[in-house]
């Protein structure tokens, strides 16, 4: 069940402005955030992404090997000078990789993330972690509400897009709550929702990925055709000329109908 928090008796704390963002100061939302993680014993190491004035933090500093990394530079200094201890990357997170993250070199082990995504980039860091899926067993955090709808959506809802295809190939995504904006100093002017991705069982899809990607990229860009139309441009066999899938929009299809089609294509 979709829950909305709201800041009745919450603690708060006072956050240092700069740069018009908008700061998590709820304390108690805080603490759910970070106990939403569940899969502590499957992974070695735990990333928050852009901590600015370390609210979930504060909770996370006790847990094993937990890094973070964040590219704002009056950020870092305050959370140098609150948590000296703290292993902090100062850097570009969608421009460097794992072992830049963790400060290790041929970084390979299993891991989760955390955070209150950067809502003007959070597509941009999902797409950055799916290629590391087989290490990225869990993703807990909170994005504007209209992109974690999206990415928690199921086929035949207009929420389902390019996003929701791609992420639920290798997780199941759950949607846990709602915050509300006076959560926020200043408060924004939209709702936020948090969500939690747990990796599936599916090491592979069993098709062309570079194909499939394809497919759902052009599908999606003329959602309102149906993929005979929308996929004209693609060269096509007979086999899914014949697929009653392109009679379909491409919202219509799930992961498993989309690798179906992808297998036509290759035949």
């Amino acid at each position: 069940m979709k829950v909305t928090k709201k800041t009745k008796n919450a603690q708060k704390v006072t956050p240092k402005k700069h740069l018009g963002q908008h700061f998590l100061i709820d304390t108690n939302i805080a603490e759910d955030i970070v106990n939403s993680l569940t899969n502590h014993k499957n992974y070695t190491h735990l990333l928050e992404i852009g901590a600015g004035t370390g609210v979930l933090t504060n909770f996370l500093l006790e847990k094993e090997n937990f890094f973070v990394i964040e590219i704002d530079k009056e950020s870092v200094t305050y959370l140098k000078k609150k948590y000296p201890q703290l292993p902090l990357v100062e850097n570009d997170f969608l421009e460097t990789t794992p072992d830049i993250w963790f400060q290790q070199e041929s970084f390979n082990e299993k891991f989760a993330v955390i955070s209150n995504f950067p809502y003007h980039i959070s597509s941009q860091i999902f797409f950055k972690l799916l290629p590391y899926k087989n290490q990225v067993l869990e993703i807990v955090g909170m994005l504007q509400k209209e992109v974690a709808v999206r990415l928690a959506a199921k086929p035949k809802t207009k929420d389902y897009g390019i996003l929701s295809v791609f992420l639920q190939a290798y997780y199941d995504i759950e949607y846990l709550f709602t915050v509300e904006p006076d959560a926020f100093d200043p408060p924004p002017k939209v709702r936020s929702g948090v969500i939690r991705l747990k990796r599936n069982d599916v090491e592979k899809l069993d098709c062309n990925e570079i194909k499939l990607a394809q497919i759902v990229k052009q599908g999606f860009n003329q959602r309102r055709k149906t993929l005979r139309n929308a996929l004209k441009g693609l060269q096509m066999n007979e086999k899914v000329l014949q697929s009653h899938y392109l009679d379909k929009r491409a919202e219509e299809l799930s992961v498993n109908d989309y690798v179906i089609l992808t297998n036509l294509w290759e035949e």
